[in-house]
C-alpha cells in the first residue's frame, strides 16, 4: 500500500481561506508598522547547522529540522557498499 505524503513535524498547511485571512492580518500589521517608521526586514528560513547547535541545549538541538545535501545518504550507502565489494 502506498504511503500517504506528510509534512514535517511542527509545520502545517494553510487552506486558501486561511491564507487570505493571514495575508489580511499581516498586511494590516505591516501598514501600522510602516506608519510609525519601521522598515521591513526578512531573515532566512534556513541557517547553517553549526550556527544553531549547542546554543539552546540538548532539547533545542532536537527541535532542529536538518536538511541534508541531496543524495548525501545515498552516496554514503553506495560508498559503504563499494568498500564491501573491494574486500
Amino acid at each position: 500500500m502506498a504511503q500517504k505524503p506528510s509534512i514535517p513535524k511542527g509545520t502545517r498547511d494553510f487552506s486558501p481561506v486561511e491564507m487570505l485571512r493571514r495575508k489580511y492580518i499581516f498586511s494590516t500589521i505591516e501598514q501600522v508598522f510602516q506608519k510609525y517608521g519601521f522598515l521591513p526586514l526578512e531573515t532566512p528560513a534556513m541557517e547553517n547547522l553549526d550556527t544553531l547547535t549547542g546554543k539552546y541545549g540538548e532539547e533545542g538541538d532536537r527541535l532542529i529540522f536538518k536538511v541534508l545535501k541531496r543524495g548525501a545518504e545515498l552516496d554514503r550507502a553506495l560508498e559503504d557498499l563499494s568498500k564491501g565489494f573491494a574486500e
